[in-house]
C-alpha cells in the first residue's frame, strides 16, 4: 500500500523540484539577462577595470571629503548584502536613540560649523540597511563639508549633486534621489 502512494509522491517531488527549483529560475534568470543585462549582473560599477561597488548596495564612506549614505544596520559589517535587515528597534528603544545620537555626533564632528538640523535619513538606517541613495536634501546638507574638505567651490559641488540627482521613476514613482557611490566617483574625477 505504501508503495502505491510513495512512488507517485516521490516522482511528483522530483518533477516539481526540477520544474520549479531549476527550470523556472533558469528561465527567469535568462530573461532577466536578456532584458536587463546590467541589473541582472548586479549593476556593478568599475573604475579603471577595478570593481568599486554596485549601484544597488550602499557603501560605507566616512571621510569628510566624501558624501555619506544612510547608516547601515547590517552585521557583522556595514552594507553586508548577505545580512540585509533593518535594526528592528522601535522609536522608544534606547539603542536606537543612542545610535541616532552617535550618527548625528559623527556628522557634526565632521562639520562643526554646520548648525542646521541633520536630515533624518543620515542618522537612521533603512529597512534593508543597504540603501545606495540619499535624498537631494541630504546631499545638499553635506555639500559644504565636502566642498571645504576638497578645496572646491560650494557651487561646483552643488552643481555636481544636481547633475547626479535621479528623478522619480516615470516622474511618478518614488522620490528624487542621489546615488552616493556615483556622486563620490564624480568627485574623485574632479580631484
Amino acid at each position: 500500500m505504501y508503495r502505491q502512494t510513495l512512488r507517485p509522491a516521490l516522482s511528483l517531488l522530483v518533477l516539481m523540484t526540477l520544474l520549479l527549483g531549476v527550470a523556472y529560475p533558469a528561465l527567469i534568470a535568462g530573461i532577466a539577462r536578456l532584458a536587463f543585462p546590467d541589473a541582472a549582473a548586479g549593476s556593478l560599477v568599475y573604475r579603471n577595470d577595478q570593481l568599486v561597488g554596485s549601484r544597488l548596495i550602499g557603501q560605507s564612506f566616512s571621510e569628510p571629503r566624501y558624501f555619506w549614505g544612510r547608516p547601515s544596520a547590517t552585521a557583522p559589517q556595514a552594507y553586508n548584502a548577505v545580512a540585509s535587515s533593518g535594526s528592528n528597534l522601535g522609536p522608544l528603544n534606547p539603542a536606537l536613540i543612542d545610535a541616532v545620537a552617535s550618527n548625528a555626533k559623527a556628522l557634526r564632528d565632521a562639520d562643526p560649523a554646520h548648525r542646521t538640523l541633520v536630515p533624518v535619513e543620515l542618522v537612521t538606517a533603512s529597512a534593508s540597511g543597504l540603501d545606495p541613495d540619499i535624498s537631494p536634501a541630504a546631499a545638499a546638507w553635506q555639500a559644504p563639508r565636502v566642498a571645504q574638505a576638497r578645496g572646491l567651490a560650494l557651487a561646483d559641488v552643488q552643481a555636481l549633486v544636481t547633475a547626479h540627482t535621479i528623478a522619480p521613476t516615470l516622474g511618478l514613482y518614488g522620490e528624487a534621489r542621489v546615488n552616493v557611490l556615483e556622486l563620490n566617483m564624480a568627485l574623485d574625477a574632479l580631484r
